[in-house]
């Protein structure tokens, strides 16, 4: 047991949540952000344009995803070159195999082969063909054994959660929006699970505005402490930020929650907004205006396929009013209301 346990060491084989859950995952993310997700605002943009050359290297960087992400996933991995370079085929097979539901393939896949991959690594004198080879076949292999399954579970998942959404507008609006909301703020990714659970429609909507009213409702409501650069940081960055602050005085994250319980039924049930963009926007919030984007690529999209005429007025107040200016409002008043019972001090939302 303590040889085992050493040669994990030696491989800096971690089995933990932190390592799988948080590092892999976020990874991940930043994999579809550098791929799918820029080569749909390029192929956007290309058609809004007319500029075949973005429409061309959207398509290149759209088809890229499985290897962006799985390089990604074995970076934080820490995996050697030679099982980093190997996990670009085992990313490639994971998301082809796993379909619609692809992004949680490639996660689970590329841990595992990522994993498998350093432990031969540097073992015999000809580390140059055994690594590659031991990385890719098991990943494939494991692409073609269950990836198919991983995918249909995930999308299962995140058909049910969308369906449900359209059945129950408020109450699921309000779950969803709060949840992702939360995901974003914590160490998690919340682009991840979105993209994980190929979450779009009204439950993508209601996810962009949990993830708002955590980003822009933190932004505002420490704008005292932080000022312009906190605004901007938190804002159009990211509302993890906070976390340590959270950890501190929990009673800080009660303001945007609300904010994120209330936005959310309001874009299921007033404005019925709907993210049809790439899934992974749904969890991105206002981060690089990443979540707005989406939205909009989506109507681009919903009118390309005939299932929506125009972007009228109502689609830009309600994507207006649900990302910035209630998300605001409304964490604001909140946050004073707990500032004058003490349940907030000065500088508790200090950065």
């Amino acid at each position: 047991m303590n040889r085992f346990s050493s040669f994990l060491q030696r491989k800096d084989i971690v089995f933990s949540a932190k390592r799988y859950g948080i590092d892999a995952m976020s990874a991940m993310a930043q994999g579809l952000f550098c791929s799918l997700l820029i080569g749909t605002i390029l192929n956007t943009l290309g058609t809004q344009l007319s500029i075949l050359p973005l429409n061309e290297i959207g398509g290149f960087a759209t088809s890229m995803s499985g290897p962006a992400m799985a390089c990604a996933i074995g970076y934080a991995l820490k995996a050697p070159p030679l099982v980093l370079y190997s996990l670009l085929a085992v990313g490639a097979s994971a998301n082809s195999f796993g379909g619609a539901g692809g992004p949680l393939a490639v996660l689970i896949i590329a841990i595992l082969s990522a994993e498998l991959g350093k432990a031969v690594s540097h073992e015999t004198r000809i580390d140059l063909i055994v690594t590659p080879f031991f990385t890719i076949f098991s990943g494939v292999g494991l692409s073609a054994l269950i990836a198919p399954y991983i995918g249909r579970a995930a999308s299962a998942f995140g058909q049910i959660i969308m369906e449900t959404t359209v059945l129950q507008p408020f109450w699921m609006g309000m779950l969803v929006s709060v949840l992702v909301g939360i995901a974003l703020t914590l160490p998690i990714s919340s682009a991840a699970i979105c993209a994980a659970l190929s979450l779009t429609g009204l439950a993508g909507g209601a996810a962009v505005a949990g993830c708002c009213a955590q980003m822009i409702g933190f932004a505002v409501m420490s704008f005292r402490e932080n000022g312009v650069g906190g605004l901007l940081s938190q804002g159009i960055g990211t509302s993890m930020l906070q976390m340590g602050n959270i950890v501190r005085n929990p009673r800080i994250w009660i303001p945007p929650i609300l904010a994120s319980a209330i936005t959310g039924p309001l874009a299921t049930c007033v404005f019925r907004l709907e993210m049809n963009g790439a899934p992974i926007s749904s969890g991105m919030g206002t981060c690089g205006l990443v979540g707005q984007i989406g939205v909009y690529t989506g109507w681009i999209s919903d009118i390309a396929a005939g299932t929506k005429e125009a972007i009228t007025v109502f689609d830009w107040m309600g994507l207006v009013l649900i990302c910035f200016v209630l998300p605001a409002a409304l964490t604001w008043i909140f946050g004073m209301i707990l500032r004058r019972i003490g349940w907030i001090r000065e500088n508790d939302l200090k950065l």
